[in-house]
């Protein structure tokens, strides 16, 4: 037992620092701009809709009631939940400026195997979130397609995963309709699994380089978002506001729990912290920094959404196109639809870019094979990882769900933070002199709130998460005694 909960020394972890072959090429700014680009996204431009209306079954059941107008509760209520969790991450960064974010700073304060479960649990919340974000990317890029006149057939726009969950009579239809093969009908996801290729492609050219297409992307999406919100505020109804929380606490609850995926970007940020200048200063201010500006811009963008049309309309893979093309404008639906586009790839690119990451940092402390460990010389990138991860999620994308994926995402997140929040609590009673160049004001309220606030959310979600979350769980476990376990080297010393 004491093996398994062994700690790596933090003055290790230091020692590695510039042995791992990434360069440090990024700035306080460029840290602001990737949580910016990972936060605003699918969950502004997609899972918003579905957080106001709710979501029924394909047999007409609620699996979850939404918040309605009260949406901007749910903003506000996961806003206090991730700035506990954020101050905390900040404090860890700064400390410990380790490319495996949730997961160095767990073996560093609790061990080997709880280090491993969140190692595990981030790949849960990278890769298969990015499956999610890809498929609503792929859903706005039919709406541009189509705004231009050029209509794919169903078949190569929808995933498998999706017409067979849905209650909609025209997805029903679609398995059907669709061409088979041996009686297993064609349903791929040809954008989704596109968008994922070529953001893996941008993600081999390097991390400065990925960090300039970003910011071209965030700038992109901030400018789409300012046309719906100007747009929205003359279109206003002050009808649609009542009932203000048609389902109570529970509509804003639940719906906190379906949109908390919007808000995990500053967690991404952390896994950059071997690429960047100074992350002891930089870190802090990427991390607490992009989360101030992300939820402003939510609830601003909320409060706007639900006063433009009944928040029963917005149950849709693009919400925002939606409501504009609801009252009349169309075009400038298309515009934001095109923003969406370009913002859901920026996410796509930041949690691409984490992801890899978080394996290179595993392999490093032999946990996985060694070949996860590799970077390339020329780009100082961990390729092979990137590259794995990327044909990976882009199989994926081309016949899953978002809406399965969202929860998956929502529950391991949610996980890693209450893991961070116990983290700095032990590590303020086991190394209470350690230099802190970053310290959580009034741990001992923040770090406890933390903890029982993402455990709150969490309780938001519907059982069948809580299942599948332990089914990966029990995989990762399997696996850490089949390798890990064997061939760790803190454990091997």
């Amino acid at each position: 037992m004491n093996q398994l909960f062994a700690r790596k020394p933090i003055a290790e972890l230091h020692a590695e620092d510039g042995t791992s072959g990434l360069r440090r090429v990024l700035g306080a700014g460029d840290l602001v701009m990737l949580a910016i680009g990972a936060v605003i996204g699918a969950g502004i431009f997609g899972a918003i809709g579905t957080a106001a209306a709710g979501q029924v079954g394909p047999d007409g059941v609620v699996i979850r009631y939404g918040a309605g107008p009260a949406l901007i509760f749910s903003f506000a209520l996961l806003a206090g939940a991730c700035a506990l969790a954020a101050l905390c991450y900040a404090e860890l960064a700064a400390m410990i400026p380790q490319a495996g974010s949730a997961y160095a700073y767990s073996y560093a304060t609790l061990g080997e195997l709880v280090a491993w479960i969140i190692g595990w649990d981030l790949i849960l919340e990278y890769a298969v979130g990015n499956v999610a974000v890809a498929i609503s990317w792929g859903d706005y890029f039919t709406t541009l397609l189509s705004g231009i006149g050029l209509d794919l057939p169903a078949w190569l726009t929808t995933g498998y995963r999706t017409a067979g969950l849905s209650a909609s009579p025209a997805m029903r239809a679609l398995l059907d309709e669709a061409p088979s093969i041996f009686g297993v009908p064609i349903l791929v996801n040809l954008p989704a699994c596109g968008i994922v290729l070529v953001v893996t492609w941008l993600l081999l050219r390097g991390a400065r380089e990925s960090s300039r297409a970003n910011q071209v992307m965030v700038v992109v999406k901030l400018v789409a978002l300012a046309l719906f919100v100007g747009v929205g505020l003359a279109n206003i109804d002050p009808g649609n506001y009542t009932p203000f929380a048609p389902n109570g606490f529970t509509g804003v609850h639940q719906g906190a729990a379906i949109v908390f995926f919007a808000y995990i970007g500053f967690d991404a940020v952390s896994t950059a912290a071997e690429e960047t200048r100074n992350p002891q200063r930089n870190l802090p201010i990427g991390i607490l920094g992009g989360l101030a500006v992300c939820t402003l811009i939510y609830i601003i963008v909320g409060a706007v959404l639900t006063g433009m049309v009944p928040y029963g309309e917005l149950a849709v893979a693009d919400p925002l196109a939606r409501a504009l093309e609801l009252v009349g404008y169309s075009r400038v639906g298309w515009l934001v639809a095109l923003g969406a586009a370009v913002s859901m790839a920026a996410v796509l690119l930041v949690f691409q870019y984490g992801q890899p990451r978080i394996f290179f940092s595993m392999a490093r402390d032999g946990l996985l094979p060694a070949w996860a460990a590799r970077v390339d010389r020329r780009t100082g990138v961990p390729h092979v990882t990137t590259l794995l991860t990327g044909v990976l999620v882009a199989a994926a994308a081309l016949v899953g769900d978002a809406a399965e994926t969202y929860d998956l995402t929502n529950i391991g997140t949610l996980f890693a933070f209450a893991i961070v929040c116990a983290g700095v609590a032990v590590l303020r009673v086991t190394e209470p002199d350690r230099p802190r160049p970053f310290r959580v004001p009034f741990v001992w309220v923040v770090a406890p709130l933390g903890m029982a606030a993402c455990g709150f959310v969490m309780l938001g979600l519907p059982a069948q998460a809580w299942s599948r979350f332990g089914l990966w769980l029990a995989i990762g476990l399997a696996l850490y005694v089949a390798y890990g376990y064997r061939h760790s080297r803190l454990r091997s010393r």
